[in-house]
């Protein structure tokens, strides 16, 4: 996975290729500046601006999308400035990347308060703190701005054909599903980021490429020098199949408690673990444990640790092996549901669909008839079992399968 970084350039940057999938532009024997970015980080007078643009379309980030966060992190720990863009202008057109269809158009409002969502679930990742160690820019600042001479300017640089051989376009025409013109706008207002911002570097998952590789064109056209393209891996899920999405269920999410994080985690795939390790932790890979349950409840105790501090994620690795035993009721850092959402008298599988252990009502019929439900660890098998009132469900643990769970309130 990692690029090979076997220069006498770079005998102190393993920061640098840790995880790191591809650094482009990369002459590896070469001691020009301009063409590795090793030379460039050695031979620097000033710190470089690591740009990375995120395009706030959700209100959730999972451990897959924090790769990248790490990756600023870890430049901006080396003394150069991240320059973190909010994509508050591009993500109402949103990223065409791998999407087989046009993307809904989100409002001004939807994007600025997912952006603030974001901003508080990288909180513990980043540096907020150190002065000059992070620029947080909206790129509405510019692209607002550009009249229709610029915008022309901008398409100038680009043909119809070079845009149709970006991945997902090409699929989409062969298709024949529509490409609205204003999609092809999104790789040139990424790209023009990097000019408003003068970035040396750009960080991305493989998938942005191409572009990051706009980027590049463009501060040649404004007579900038290019920038180096660092290229990240897609993290595959916790089910070690497939890469990790909500709508899969195979995520771990930076917003949620700490115990729900550690459940996942210490079932990652065998196939995952080392993985896991050099994309989500700083751990050296040459000191793992040999025995695989032991990293598993390694990875997971790190990760909570990095991202809740260590005495939630001593408290969450406790909880976890309560529930595992079976004594639900003495899991104190389950995380809390509210009945008061709910209208009595109600049958248990609504009250899995309310809280959000099952995506819907038939889910949570299914996985009652399968035998994954328990409340407060009695498996429950009738689906069509109902309560009067809360009070009956009050101080109760409700879990679906080993990973979810919550404590019902009032």
């Amino acid at each position: 996975m990692a690029l090979d970084h076997s220069s006498n350039l770079t005998p102190s940057l393993d920061w640098l290729y840790r995880g790191t999938s591809e650094i482009f532009p990369h002459q590896p024997d070469s001691q020009d500046p301009n063409e590795q970015l090793a030379a460039r980080l050695v031979q620097a007078d000033k710190p470089l601006r690591v740009k990375l643009g995120i395009d706030p379309t959700g209100t959730d980030i999972h451990l897959g999308h924090s790769i990248v966060f790490r990756k600023l992190r870890a430049f901006q720990d080396a003394g150069h400035t991240a320059v973190l863009i909010i994509g508050d202008f591009t993500a109402r057109i949103g990223d065409p990347t791998g999407k087989s269809e046009v993307r809904r158009q989100l409002t001004e409002a939807d994007v600025r308060q997912n952006a603030q969502t974001y901003l508080e679930q990288v909180r513990p990742i980043l540096d907020f703190d150190t002065p000059g160690r992070l620029e947080i820019r909206y790129n509405s600042e510019w692209l607002s701005a550009l009249d229709l001479a610029k915008i022309l300017e901008l398409l100038s640089t680009m043909t119809v054909g070079q845009m149709l051989a970006k991945e997902g376009f090409a699929e989409r025409y062969r298709k024949e599903n529509p490409i609205y013109l204003h999609e092809f706008l999104y790789p040139l207002m990424q790209g023009y980021d990097s000019v408003a911002v003068e970035a040396d570097v750009e960080l991305g998952g493989t998938d942005q490429k191409f572009n990051i590789a706009v980027g590049r064109d463009l501060q040649r056209h404004f007579k900038l020098k290019p920038q180096f393209g660092l290229l990240l891996p897609i993290l595959i899920g916790t089910d070690g199949v497939q890469k990790m999405s909500k709508s899969l269920g195979n995520y771990v999410g930076l917003g949620e408690d700490a115990l729900s994080m550690y459940s996942k985690l210490e079932k990652v795939a065998d196939s995952q673990i080392e993985s896991y390790f050099e994309l989500l932790t700083n751990l050296p890979m040459d000191q793992l444990p040999e025995n695989p349950r032991d990293r598993q409840k390694l990875l997971a105790l790190t990760i909570v640790t990095q991202l809740r501090g260590e005495d939630a994620a001593s408290d969450a690795q406790k909880a976890a092996l309560t529930l595992v035993q079976g004594d639900a009721k003495q899991a104190d850092a389950v995380p809390e549901f509210s009945l008061e959402t709910i209208q009595f008298p109600a049958k248990l599988f609504y009250v899995l669909n309310a809280s959000g252990l099952c995506a819907s009502s038939s889910e949570a019929r299914r996985q009652i008839q399968g035998g994954a439900v328990r409340l407060d660890g009695d498996r429950i098998q009738d689906t069509n079992l109902s309560f009067e009132t809360p009070t009956d469900l009050k101080g109760k643990v409700l879990q679906v399968g080993k990973n979810k769970f919550v404590r019902l309130v009032m």
